[in-house]
């Protein structure tokens, strides 16, 4: 009876927000960790992305996309594959509800500012070829905003870098609007590789 009581106000006191609880992550978050992280916060030296914290919905776009082929990538297509929408959604949720957490040392910020400048208000704006701002989608500090612009700061820079080469190529094309693709085939190699060391110098807490 003593247990059954103390079993009772440990829920109510979690069911009043006195308390938290972690889901349990779905099962396939186990062959996610091996690259992305038992904290979902990537591999900067394989060049793995950060997952944790980031939009639910775009996560699970790109899952939607690596099983149909819009985004290529050999390794996410043989996992996504066999994943069902409800698969899909419940690892996305899981890992956007994981914390975006610091690490102990970031990249040095580059000393050139083309990267920040395009970041932060693009270029040839009034031009024929203007490049918008990062931030104007993907927010202040590269932070992301939802429900469809990831987090960009603290990415590795080899990752931004692969992705804008692969919308520009067309490898990556999983929304209609093809907004990346047509603002990825102006950026040159040097300006792609600026703006992802800059992004990836950023902390992914914004602090």
């Amino acid at each position: 009876m003593i247990k059954a009581g103390m079993f009772v106000v440990a829920a109510a006191l979690i069911a009043g927000g006195l308390g938290t609880a972690q889901a349990a992550p779905p099962p396939q978050v186990a062959q996610c960790a091996g690259c992305h992280g038992a904290n979902g916060m990537g591999n900067p030296v394989a060049g793995f992305p950060a997952l944790a914290g980031q939009p639910t919905e775009y996560l699970e776009q790109q899952l939607y996309a690596f099983k149909h082929g819009t985004r290529r990538n050999a390794i996410m297509k043989s996992f996504a594959l066999g994943l069902t929408a409800a698969d899909r959604r419940a690892i996305a949720t899981y890992y956007h509800d994981l914390p975006a957490i610091a690490p102990t040392a970031l990249p040095a910020a580059p000393s050139d500012a083309t990267g920040a400048t395009l970041a932060m208000n693009g270029a040839g704006i009034g031009t024929d070829h203007a490049i918008p701002a990062c931030d104007s989608c993907h927010g202040a500090g590269g932070l992301g905003v939802a429900p469809a612009f990831p987090r960009l700061a603290g990415e590795p820079a080899a990752y931004i870098a692969a992705q804008l080469t692969d919308w520009q190529s067309g490898s990556r094309s999983e929304t209609d609007v093809h907004l990346m693709h047509n603002i990825a085939v102006m950026l040159s190699p040097a300006q792609i590789k600026a703006v992802s060391e800059y992004f990836a110098a950023l902390p992914p807490t914004g602090k």
